[in-house]
């Protein structure tokens, strides 16, 4: 590192919104620092460092991974520069926090995960809800007081409505509505029920864009267990979970980008006893960030790591798949 401690010093590649109104705030807030931010276009670059205080400004993505004073790179880039960047940061020694999803498809993440690996560099992928402690009580109702999950039923859809340019809806970019908002349920039901034996999913592309603008789709388990995940650009914002079991039921609204100055609620029943929990207001990006440095100071794997990412891309993949006409897919 820079630094002569654990504090981690950030480089920023590129502007996105997730970047300035997120992650780079957490990371200010945090005891690391950003230290560079990189556009392709130099004014925006230095516009960006100056709104948020950080030392220097490239205006080249190449000229960030030189910059010496740097520990880890953060990149918010288009889906389909996922890949590249990431393997070029690892080549540079940083270690990468990157937003999800981590690549293209389940090949690529792999690909990306073992150079990163090769290069002895920390790979976290940016799924930040795992980190919000509404997530964590989640996951131990599950694995404590519910009895025999049955079904996992999930849904993130936004609208994104007059703008067509938006990079979202961009095939060339891996743009769409699974891949932006759909990992989220995904994930979400991954993480509860296990790996899915098989997937369907049927979408739509509202805007002839060339990708799905809406998606709605089945996980299926072997055992019976099933999940329903849905995802859009084409109505207002909803996104919720419920978990049920035999013997009750969990359920989560405002679910994945959970508001950071409001409290968040969990509401259940299970065994006859209906309840709700209150969490205090949370940064859980902020967390998410503390958790990279975490793992990059103990040479630790992230919660969300490279082989994360793989196992979120196979489903994400045999969704795709079995919408372009293929019907329920097998998840190798």
């Amino acid at each position: 590192m820079s630094t002569s401690d654990d504090r981690l010093t950030f480089g920023v590649l590129g502007t996105a919104g997730i970047a300035r109104k997120a992650v780079v705030p957490a990371i200010a807030a945090s005891d690391h620092a950003v230290g560079a931010v990189a556009s392709r276009d130099g004014e925006r670059a230095r516009r960006f460092a100056e709104e948020h205080a950080i030392p220097r400004s490239h205006g080249s993505y190449e000229a960030l991974l030189e910059d010496a004073g740097i520990d880890a790179v953060y990149v918010p880039l288009p889906n389909g520069l996922h890949a590249e960047w990431t393997t070029r940061a690892a080549d540079a020694g940083l270690h990468v926090l990157c937003e999800k999803p981590l690549a293209v498809d389940a090949a690529e993440a792999r690909a990306v995960t073992d150079h990163c690996a090769d290069r002895g560099v920390t790979l976290m992928e940016g799924f930040m809800y795992r980190y919000h402690p509404r997530t964590e009580r989640v996951l131990e109702l599950v694995a404590e007081e519910l009895a025999d999950v049955r079904t996992v039923t999930s849904t993130f859809r936004f609208p994104l409505y007059d703008r067509p340019n938006d990079v979202r809806l961009d095939p060339e970019l891996a743009g769409g509505s699974l891949m932006d908002v759909g990992c989220y349920p995904v994930s979400l039901a991954r993480t509860v029920l296990g790996e899915p034996d098989r997937a369907y999913a049927h979408t739509h592309d509202t805007r002839d864009a060339g990708v799905d603008t809406e998606l709605a789709g089945v996980l299926e388990y072997e055992d019976g267990r099933s999940a329903r995940i849905a995802s859009g650009f084409d109505t207002q914002l909803i996104q919720r979970y419920r978990i049920d079991a035999t013997n009750g039921w969990v359920a989560v609204e405002r679910a994945f980008d959970a508001p950071t100055d409001e409290r968040t609620e969990l509401t259940y029943e299970i065994d006859g006893r209906r309840g709700v929990e209150t969490f205090d207001p949370v940064d859980q990006y902020r967390l998410q960030v503390e958790h990279f440095a975490d793992c990059v100071a103990g040479d630790a794997s992230p919660l969300t790591d490279g082989g994360e990412a793989v196992a979120n891309m196979r489903v994400i993949d045999a969704l795709s798949e079995s919408a372009d006409g293929s019907g329920s897919v097998t998840i190798e």
